[in-house]
């Protein structure tokens, strides 16, 4: 039976645990969106085996004095497409020619009047996590100790944490959205996208938000439950306490007649019975 609670006191701390890790994870990565941009293709200057330049060949004019150039790229071949990510601290793009990437703030992108909200979105982030952090704690003392907790106490502290928690979170959220949205728009030349989605850092975002309100329900559930079987057991308590109290006091019956045995003839005894009876009824009764 020990062993079955401590399974299940794991089990309510599995979702915590995970909207932990997933908030973790999704503010210190970059792949909260990604996209491509297109960027025009810088000239090949003589090196005709690099890709993702502009092929050019020099010619001479008449006389010999003026080189001229010859490209031979038109339209859309003229740009090509890098891929980007960004997240809550940086915004990287791959450069071409290499496998590296060229990263800047995302701060420094983002127009002046809305980095304030990003600082909000950061700071709820933030509290997010530590509102987790503090509600994972108070689960894993659950699990380690079987006795001298107030559970009631502890499953209500952990339900109106994970529900800030989620509700910050969520918050963070769609203000990071909001901010990036407006930054495509508003954003610096060099930087605006031509095409972008969410990334895989921004699913892990609002799967922590999720984990928070499952978790949550779940403490609201044990919390419940864990009142009604406490009124029960306190109903049934006094109900005893009622019955033993009622099996302890004479009967009526019993308390109405007071008897005096007195020796009689013919193995009879006669019983008084005078103080209970009316003044011309006989004080003894003869019983055999």
């Amino acid at each position: 039976m020990d062993q079955w609670a401590r399974q299940q006191r794991a089990l309510a701390l599995l979702p915590v645990c995970l909207a932990l890790t997933f908030s973790l994870t999704a503010v210190s990565s970059s792949y909260w969106c990604k996209g491509t941009r297109r960027v025009a293709k810088p000239l090949c200057q003589d090196r005709p085996g690099v890709l993702h330049c502009i092929h050019y060949s020099r010619g001479s004019s008449d006389n010999g004095t003026q080189a001229v150039q010859y490209i031979w790229e038109m339209g859309d071949d003229k740009f090509v497409q890098r891929r980007f990510h960004v997240g809550l601290w940086q915004s990287c793009e791959e450069t071409l020619g290499s496998t590296g990437e060229n990263c800047r703030s995302f701060q420094s992108v983002i127009p002046a009047e809305e980095q304030g909200v990003l600082w909000l979105s950061i700071g709820a982030e933030v509290l997010n996590i530590l509102l987790t952090l503090t509600s994972a704690v108070l689960l894993g003392s659950r699990v380690r100790h079987h006795s001298g907790f107030h559970w009631l106490k502890v499953d209500a502290s952990v339900a109106i944490l994970t529900v800030l928690a989620g509700l910050l979170a969520m918050v963070a959220h769609m203000m990071y959205t909001t901010i990036f949205q407006i930054t495509v728009n508003l954003g610096p030349e060099d930087w605006k996208p031509q095409t972008w989605d969410y990334g895989w850092s921004y699913c892990l975002a609002w799967g922590s938000f999720a984990l928070c309100m499952v978790a949550s329900v779940m403490a609201t559930s044990r919390y419940t439950a864990a009142r009604r079987e406490l009124a029960e057991k306190k109903s049934g308590q006094k109900g005893s306490r009622h019955s033993a109290q009622d099996f302890q006091k004479p009967k009526a019956s019993e308390s109405v007649w007071e008897t005096e045995a007195a020796p009689s003839p013919a193995g009879c005894a006669l019983i008084g019975v005078s103080k209970h009876l009316p003044p011309e009824a006989p004080g003894k009764v003869s019983m055999c």
